[in-house]
């Protein structure tokens, strides 16, 4: 059987794109790796630019997910400063007239609600699937996994890899830098409410940023892997010390932490993110530092418009070269920039050398004094480059 599109992907950016494309008059099959009825991941948490939210506004489940309690924190403003150094900017939402810049959002909610509006859909979702590679030929894509122990095979116009790092794709060059550092995460509480304030600071180690969420911040902690372990291992009074010392006191007196744990930091991006009868997009496309936040707000957008793109397009053209290739080039600016955006942040603020201390610092008090540079700065952030 030829679907028209298959998604290997059912996490929130695959089950966007299939959300997304519901509206059409499309055979779409999305495969997923975890089982039915689960989550598959923790209750870990995402920051979604308000340009995200209009998106799942779009889709009819931003009400479901705003509606479960304690899922959703708004960030009514983002305070960026350096360690060591003069200079801080304050972007704020009512600048642009929004309720919130962006909202800290639980990853279950989310999944969930996405979850059950594929199936009020009628969008047919394969659970326990492992994909293996796909295969192209230019009339169409072939998708190879195993599901319940047996080997299956998908046949499709043209397949959307949003899972993982694009491991089961072949001919795509990569690139991939490694930061060498680790993010430290945990949750913080502190003696103030947090207002929905958060917090990017930038210290010689790298960022460290605080993310509104309930009554406690998500933090987020650049550092190098052995610092990491040690800070993981510490009692806590002893880790609170050391992070109040790192941090300052902009957000006020820590008083507790828990759940602290590590993961590695890397730059992980194909050279392209079309090819024939495939498409990149999420992880897959594109893994960022999480600095900004940046990443995921990115993939969703590369779901939304590529779901645009089909939506408009005849179904004997749904792959097809100038399809496909129409949607790289309008994907481009934004992707390009997030990588750029993210990158020239860390290099430009996670180097403690002297020199750039000035100059960061100018730069910080040059943005917060100039209105109209901070809007464009601020919208950029949200809905990215185009």
């Amino acid at each position: 059987m030829l679907h028209d599109v298959v998604v290997v992907g059912a996490g929130p950016v695959g089950a966007t794109l299939a959300l997304a494309l519901a509206a059409g008059d499309f055979d779409v099959i999305a495969l997923d790796a975890r089982a039915a009825g689960t989550i598959g991941r923790g209750d870990r948490s995402l920051a979604l630019s308000h340009g995200s939210r209009l998106v799942f506004e779009r889709l009819g489940i931003w009400s479901d997910v705003a509606a479960t309690p304690d899922a959703v924190t708004p960030i009514s403003a983002i305070d960026v400063s350096q360690r060591g150094g003069f200079g801080a900017v304050r972007l704020g939402g009512a600048e642009l007239r929004l309720p919130a810049l962006g909202y800290v959002v639980s990853y279950r909610a989310l999944q969930g609600a996405l979850d059950t509006a594929l199936a009020r859909a009628g969008v047919r979702v394969e659970h326990d699937v492992t994909v293996e590679r796909i295969v192209t030929t230019p009339a169409q894509a072939s998708v190879e996994g195993v599901r319940d122990g047996t080997s299956r095979t998908w046949t499709c116009r043209l397949a959307a890899a949003a899972d993982g790092g694009g491991e089961v794709v072949a001919g795509i060059r990569r690139r991939r830098h490694d930061y060498a550092q680790v993010a430290l995460v945990a949750r913080v509480w502190v003696r103030e409410a947090h207002a929905g304030v958060a917090f990017e600071r930038f210290t010689p180690d790298g960022p460290l940023a605080l993310l509104p969420e309930n009554d406690h911040y998500g933090l987020v902690w650049t550092t190098t892997p052995q610092t990491g372990r040690e800070l993981v291992d510490l009692p806590e009074a002893a880790f609170l010390a050391r992070l109040q010392e790192r941090f300052g006191v902009r957000a006020g007196k820590f008083e507790r932490v828990a759940d602290r744990r590590t993961f590695p930091l890397v730059l992980d991006f194909a050279e392209r993110i079309v090819a024939e009868r495939l498409v990149l997009l999420g992880n897959a496309a594109q893994a960022l530092h999480p600095v900004a936040g940046q990443g995921f707000n990115v993939g969703v957008r590369d779901a939304f418009e590529l779901a645009q793109e089909l939506l408009a397009s005849p179904r004997d053209q749904i792959g097809a070269p100038s399809c496909m290739q129409g949607y790289a080039r309008r994907r481009r600016p934004d992707r390009l920039g997030g990588i750029a955006f993210t990158h020239g942040l860390l290099g430009a603020f996670g180097n403690d050398s002297a020199l750039l201390r000035w100059p960061r610092g100018l730069a910080l008090t040059l943005l917060d004094a100039f209105p109209l540079a901070k809007r464009s700065f601020t919208r950029a952030m949200l809905f990215g480059l185009h």
